[in-house]
């Protein structure tokens, strides 16, 4: 017999563009330093290459997109206006998913502009739930035997600092969530813009990664997918039945000649079988110098054991 398959998009840190131009009150401290910044992000992230890849996307027609953060630069509140158009290129609200990132919480008083605007793509199922409230994160979407986690790592911070933070009461809130869904048998798919895993430099690591790991051990799940490093990585981390894998797709904004990694998304696809779940990864983008949205990666992330013979 054959089983459905649910396929589910995920692009990262699309860095939209064009910077608005900011009054001088609005360049003190933390946004005039990351102003300078894009200067030289300007020349390595252009619009054609998120066209590309959007237009690839939707040739595919998955079930689902996931946004995992960084939608902005440095917190102009005009930038949170051309995060939404973007959103709304992708889909509505039912179909596209989204979580902040560090930079769409760039500065204290703009941070919480990410949770007005943007509010139909991180809205969990229960109607009428309020995205500003202290406890809107974690989010559940159901969509058919998937279920969606968004999880915010969103922080103001520092000039110079791009850390992340899960806080103590979301972490109580994710775990509770985390067994409700494995009670409904459902594959639980937590969105994070901060990968809980991996090396990276200690400016933007995520503080309380080693607390999130904790929690997805006891508690499990299914598949972690990430940005924030602008490259593709996969990890994996213990969960209570098994590894737990842990996906970071690249910059949606990167060119195929991006010195760190080029620009890409990946498509998840998701499918029970009699024994269990199996979830194989395509990642879909830009080559070194190819100029060409491609097929590049196929890896099966998990998959039920085989039965002895």
């Amino acid at each position: 017999m054959e089983t459905a398959v649910f396929v589910l998009a995920h692009l990262t840190d699309p860095h939209l563009g064009p910077t608005p131009r900011a009054r001088l009150r609005e360049l003190a401290g933390k946004r005039a330093l990351g102003i300078l910044n894009l200067r030289n992000r300007r020349r390595r992230f252009i619009a054609s290459t998120i066209e590309a890849l959007i237009a690839d996307i939707k040739a595919k027609a998955p079930d689902h997109i996931a946004v995992t953060g960084d939608l902005v630069n440095v917190g102009l509140p005009a930038e949170y206006e051309t995060g939404l158009a973007f959103l709304e290129s992708l889909g509505d609200g039912h179909d596209v998913t989204v979580v902040p990132g560090n930079h769409d919480a760039y500065v204290r008083s703009t941070a919480h502009h990410a949770l007005l605007n943007w509010g139909d793509y991180m809205r969990g199922d229960a109607a009428g739930g309020d995205v500003t409230a202290e406890s809107a994160f974690p989010f559940v979407r159901r969509r058919g035997e998937v279920a969606l986690i968004g999880v915010s790592t969103a922080v103001p911070t520092n000039p110079f600092m791009a850390t992340g933070r899960v806080g103590r009461a979301q972490l109580v809130r994710l775990g509770r969530v985390l067994d409700e869904l494995a009670r409904e048998d459902l594959f639980r798919v937590v969105l994070i813009h901060h990968p809980p895993c991996g090396p990276r430099a200690t400016h933007k690591r995520l503080i309380d990664a080693e607390a999130v790991r904790a929690c997805l051990a006891r508690h499990g799940a299914d598949l972690v997918i990430c940005g924030h490093d602008h490259h593709l990585m996969v990890e994996q981390i213990q969960g209570p039945h098994g590894l737990i894998p842990v996906v970071e797709a690249p910059s949606s904004a990167a060119g195929p000649d991006d010195k760190r990694w080029p620009g890409g998304y990946n498509l998840y696809r998701i499918e029970r079988l009699e024994a269990g779940w199996r979830c194989t990864m395509e990642a879909h983008g830009f080559a070194p110098g190819d100029h060409a949205v491609a097929l590049r990666t196929v890896r099966v992330l998990t998959a039920p054991p085989r039965r002895a013979i």
